[in-house]
């Protein structure tokens, strides 16, 4: 008798539940069926990679409170329709609480409304990235009468009427992003006020909104979070309707609003003194130590981005003194940027976890060093273009910061294999950018696959090294999902089937300027690399029988970009794309081929939902 038969149900749910990670109940599931079992009985959240597998999943997990499909392609009115005609449908519709649809552009209005009306206890829906969406699909999610949570980033077609049924239907909204639905006004943004009261977290980002829409705003009595980013006609006006209003405010982002000055950064900060983040990058182009004084009064005060301001060694030793909580700072391209400044910084914020130097090019290792040594709770840092820092900044890092988990050194070309050495006893890390690192060779790459498991993002673009070889390094990365290789002209499809065989878990590829592979690595990549989404094959070697293994055999792929496939023809991309029209969703081409490709494969194209973007 198996000694597993022992466990009853109970206990096997028991340890079910201790298993973090999918991929420890992926390998649950293959044990036995009991296993199986317990899994389809206890999973609470499902996300559906595979169209042909979807029905068969919705009926074996009936107790699921989400469900996640905006990677699953070809879903659509019909496919909705089909799947609540089934008795079954209400087995796995009564617990749904969660949906997501983003980017599912080839579901509309009618099928949108069918999915809300049949999860009667619905509270968040996401439909971001579906820009075909419009008033209609608008009118679809007011049916949705207990929604709290709503996401609609990039549904450019929804105006202030569709906005307006969704606030009068959806009265209990607490959440609601409408980043990029340029259609959206003052107008519908105060009907939204005054429908919705209970709002707690509101994102108008990149809309025609003005002042008048700020006015609005403030008389939403629970507003916690409030994003605002690169409204251009909000101006330190608006800032100070908040300045007495919204008296739970903790998260405000104005960045990149021109018109905001310091007073009304001011207005803001002395009207919320619990306020938890700051954002007011690319704002203004000098900091002025007035804001910054006031920062006095936020004693939890967590997050502070200032990035692209003038600074000085002074407004660091401002924020040294006031902000002792904080955890993350932004000075990305921030003029001003010290040695000195930096270690005022640290010396009164040893808490930070992410700190983001992209561009402050004056910055030595003298500064880094400071850096590791007082923040040794650092988890991400940025470091773009710091030219000046070398190995030995790694070498502090590396002993210091245990915990990072993702470093950009991007076009740092003083990092060498040596400094890689070092920054090798960070096993946590999983976010590595190493482009335009000219002095780091493939010996580098050995050093962090000796040691590093968790890589699951790495970008190694444009540097000069022994590239087949280098892949064979890569390929130990197993959980590695993002890889960027731009620019590495001499990879041959000896290097890309080694990545292809030994990353399946790769997710989203760029291989543009990769010149000298052929069809031999694309075949290669067909083949294994069947979890891919995202791939650029901009500007490479692959003909007509390539193209159209690739974008046939990769089913889940979504995202393709096709610039100047010289070897490409016409009838080849007029198959390729047949070949995966009922699950792509953005693809780039060359301008010149909008006029040379049947009409048919267009329309195709847009009534599945797929963007095409011409260069």
């Amino acid at each position: 008798m198996s000694s597993l038969s022992v466990l009853n149900e109970d206990l096997l749910v028991r340890v079910y539940t201790k298993l973090s990670s999918e991929k420890d109940r992926k390998t649950w599931r293959l044990v036995c069926r009991d296993f199986l079992r317990v899994d389809s009985a206890t999973r609470r959240s499902l996300r559906v990679l595979r169209f042909e597998f979807l029905q068969s999943l919705l009926s074996k997990h009936t107790n699921l409170d989400s469900l996640d499909l905006s990677v699953c392609p070809r879903v659509e009115d019909g496919t909705v329709s089909v799947l609540l005609s089934r008795p079954e449908s209400k087995n796995w519709t009564r617990c749904v609480t969660r949906l997501t649809l983003s980017r599912a552009t080839g579901l509309r209005y009618s099928g949108l409304e069918m999915l809300v009306r049949a999860c009667p206890c619905l509270e968040a829906l996401d439909v971001s990235h579906c820009w075909k969406y419009g008033d209609r699909e608008a009118s679809a999610i007011s049916c949705a009468e207990g929604l709290r949570e709503l996401r609609m980033d990039k549904c450019v077609g929804v105006s202030d009427v569709g906005l307006a049924k969704i606030a009068v239907g959806c009265g209990r909204l607490e959440r609601l992003s409408l980043k990029w639905c340029m259609e959206i006004s003052d107008l519908g943004v105060d009907l939204l006020c005054k429908k919705c009261l209970g709002l707690k977290d509101l994102d108008v980002s990149y809309l025609k909104v003005t002042c008048e829409s700020l006015r609005s705003i403030a008389s939403l009595p629970k507003l916690e979070v409030l994003a605002i980013v690169g409204c251009p006609l909000v101006d330190y006006v608006g800032l100070r309707f908040l300045e007495n209003r919204c008296p739970l405010l903790q998260v405000i982002d104005v960045s990149r609003c021109d018109l905001v000055s310091s007073s009304g950064l001011i207005s803001v900060v002395t009207g919320h003194r619990g306020l938890l983040q700051l954002n007011a990058g690319f704002c203004f182009s000098e900091l002025r130590a007035m804001p910054l004084h006031c920062l006095k009064d936020l004693k939890n005060l967590n997050t502070i981005r200032i990035d692209g301001a003038q600074v000085s060694d002074s407004s660091f030793q401002i924020i040294s003194t006031n902000c002792k909580s904080l955890v993350e700072i932004g000075l990305s391209k921030c003029i001003g940027v010290t040695n000195t400044g930096i270690m005022q910084l640290v010396s009164g914020c040893a808490d930070l976890k992410i700190v983001n130097l992209t561009c402050c090019r004056s910055l030595t290792d003298a500064a880094l060093s400071a850096l590791a040594n007082s923040c040794r709770k650092l988890v991400c840092l940025k470091l773009e273009s710091c030219d000046m820092v070398t190995e030995k900044s790694l070498d502090q890092l590396g002993s210091c910061c245990l915990r990072l988990e993702e470093l950009d050194l991007t076009d740092c070309c003083g990092v060498n294999d040596k400094g890689l050495d070092y920054l090798s006893r960070c096993s946590e890390l999983s976010c590595l950018k190493l482009g335009l690192c000219t002095n780091i060779t493939d010996k580098g790459l050995v050093y962090i696959a000796r040691i590093v498991q968790k890589l699951l993002n790495l970008i190694y673009t444009a540097v000069p090294w022994d590239y087949d070889r280098g892949m064979q390094y890569i390929c130990h990365f197993e959980d590695l999902s993002d890889l960027e290789m731009r620019g590495l002209v001499n990879i041959t499809s000896m290097g890309l089937t080694a990545v292809a065989a030994g990353c399946k878990r790769l997710a989203d590829l760029d291989l543009k300027h990769c010149e000298t592979i052929d069809d031999s690595g694309f075949w290669a990549l067909a083949y294994y690399s069947r979890n891919l989404r995202q791939i650029n094959m901009s500007y490479c070697a692959i003909s007509d029988l390539g193209l159209c293994m690739v974008m046939g055999n990769l089913t889940r792929l979504q995202d393709a970009k096709l610039v100047h496939l010289t070897k490409v023809t016409v009838k080849g991309f007029e198959l390729a794309l047949r070949a995966c029209s009922v699950r792509i969703r953005k693809v780039k081409l060359i301008r010149p081929l909008r006029c040379l490709l049947s009409s048919e494969i267009l329309e195709t194209l847009h009534e599945t939902g797929c963007k095409i973007r011409w260069d």
